[in-house]
């Protein structure tokens, strides 16, 4: 072919391209962080707050009532977002990494859903808590461990760029915490792969606020950089993911951008940053879920001002469930049940422990005001998003992801589930399966906290089965799981174990169904 003829080839190529890729939404995902069921007024109406614009935002879209997060507790749930899969399947265990924790849980050359939206035309970014492990070296080259006292012997030389940073893993641009912002050190901001300042200060917890009296709670002292701030984590985390949306539109404007806004909101210690303090009327945890929900109100207008509201996919979704003491407090101080109800609270495998608020809106495409019943995961974003941008995912890839977009769209009737069962794992990386309204966890007790003393010994409740050895649930009759069922409905509960031995095993094992075909922003039909 002559080289006219190619450039000129070339040249419809890349406008069809282009045009292509200006068609797709943006999207971003508001990630939380331990918010229960019952922590927004529009999942709880006995809530002892308002979230308004988070509960305007379930009203202009799609509220899911029977929402999982893959695990229990934060970074196996993370790494379940990222590449849309059980935690099991990196052949490690459940562990929530501190310190120069790692490495990933994200393996070299893994797909992670921001490799296949770049796939797509799409500029990433990720801001915020990151969590999913990471690899750091001393002066030696020797590999690191967990704990506070290795955070002193990093070398940055050595380390830096890390190798298995949001960087190598998809993203274009980042600005994370490597553990939990305010709870695990070590205390440092990671931009794009490199730590502007390395952790040289040891922090000490009473140069904190403590608002209460008590919810400084679970801030560890450790290493820190000299300019790391706790009280407004998440102002922070939030500047930056705006400053990144607004420099996109100026600098890319034919291109969609993917976004995870990842707030700390309401882990562990609760500590919401000035302006919202005393505004919820339901103390410092009240004034915390404020923040998340005026940030969330402030991105949406955000994106409204730079006029592309109805292009753009937000999707808010939470790790796990509330933690302990903040639900009892919470039930005690001001009447308020962060779990909404339900048995258990983070690291439980009770429903408690694992189901979340999980809520979408996408004014173009999404039909407002709907409310689905359909069970979905996490771990469902991914393989939701590729339906979106029209990525056929391989069969080994996101292997426990299940396309939601037609519960999204409305184009799914509800007595149809789109999952015919699902996966989630406890603290301690114990099972749970569900198959429409049975659950079996495929152990005793709760498979994370203790319930035999504590503040926690109050929700204890009898034993009803105390010979089995797991336990068995219809959750219509008894949401509360109340009542063993292991033994009077044996079939069933044999039925749930060999499922889920054929969904997990050793190798090669997977949920998610194979052949999955993407929708396509072809057949996502514009509302009018």
């Amino acid at each position: 072919m002559p080289t006219i003829q190619k450039l000129t080839l070339l040249a419809i190529v890349l406008v069809n391209s282009t045009a292509w890729a200006q068609d797709l939404p943006n999207i971003i995902i508001i990630y939380s962080d331990d918010l229960g069921y019952g922590d927004l007024s529009g999942y709880n109406p006995d809530a002892a707050y308002k979230t308004p614009r988070l509960d305007r935002m379930a009203a202009e879209g799609v509220k899911f009532l029977d929402a999982h997060s893959p695990s229990t507790i934060c970074s196996p749930s993370r790494y379940g977002l990222y590449s849309g899969q059980q935690v099991y399947r990196t052949g490690r265990g459940s562990t929530a990494f501190e310190g120069p924790g790692g490495p990933s849980y994200i393996k070299p050359g893994e797909l992670t859903i921001a490799d296949m939206v770049k796939k797509q035309g799409y500029r990433t970014g990720v801001f915020g808590k990151w969590h999913v492990g990471l690899t750091w070296y001393d002066n030696t080259g020797k590999r690191l461990g967990g704990g506070f006292k290795n955070s002193l012997l990093i070398d940055y030389e050595k380390s830096t760029p890390l190798e298995d940073g949001p960087n190598t893993r998809g993203f274009d641009e980042s600005f994370i915490t490597p553990n939990c912002p305010t709870t695990d050190p070590l205390y440092i901001y990671i931009e794009n792969g490199m730590v502007p300042t390395p952790a040289s200060q040891r922090h000490r917890r009473d140069k904190l606020p403590n608002p209460g009296g008590k919810w400084r709670w679970d801030n560890d002292e450790g290493w820190m950089s000299p300019d790391y701030r706790f009280v407004d984590a998440d102002l922070l985390f939030y500047d930056k993911t705006v400053e990144f949306i607004t420099k996109h539109r100026k600098n890319h404007p034919n291109k969609p951008f993917f976004v995870v806004f990842s707030t700390q909101i309401s882990h562990a210690p609760v500590l919401p940053a000035a302006e919202f303090r005393d505004k919820s009327g339901a103390g410092p945890r009240g004034d915390f879920i404020h923040e998340l929900d005026v940030l969330t109100g402030r991105l949406l207008d955000a994106i409204d001002k730079l006029g592309i509201d109805d292009n753009t996919l937000v999707m808010f979704n939470s790790d796990n469930g509330p933690e302990t003491v903040h639900t009892d407090w919470m039930r005690q101080d001001h009447d308020h049940d962060a779990a909404g109800g339900l048995r258990g609270v983070k690291r439980d495998g009770w429903e408690g422990g694992h189901r979340v608020p999980f809520i979408d809106r996408w004014p173009g495409r999404i039909p407002a005001s709907r409310v689905s019943n359909q069970m979905t995961n996490t771990t469902d974003i991914f393989a939701t998003v590729a339906s979106v941008v029209g990525y056929e995912l391989p069969d080994d890839v996101a292997v426990d992801s299940f396309d939601m977009l037609p519960a999204m769209l409305g184009l799914q009737d509800e007595k149809d589930p789109i999952r015919p069962h699902m996966l989630t794992q406890s603290f301690r990386a114990q099972f749970q399966i569900r198959q429409g309204n049975w659950k079996y966890l495929d152990h005793m007790g709760s498979g994370g906290n203790n319930y035999s003393k504590g503040i926690l010994e109050k929700y204890a409740l009898p034993e009803t089965a105390p010979e089995a050895t797991g336990q068995l649930f219809n959750l219509v009759r008894d949401p509360g799981e109340t009542t063993n069922l292991f033994f009077t409905e044996s079939a069933k509960r044999r039925e749930l174990q060999a499922l889920l031995k054929e969904l997990t095993p050793k190798q090669g094992g997977r949920s998610a169904p194979r052949n999955r075909k993407p929708l396509g922003i072809a057949n996502i039909p514009r509302l009018k």
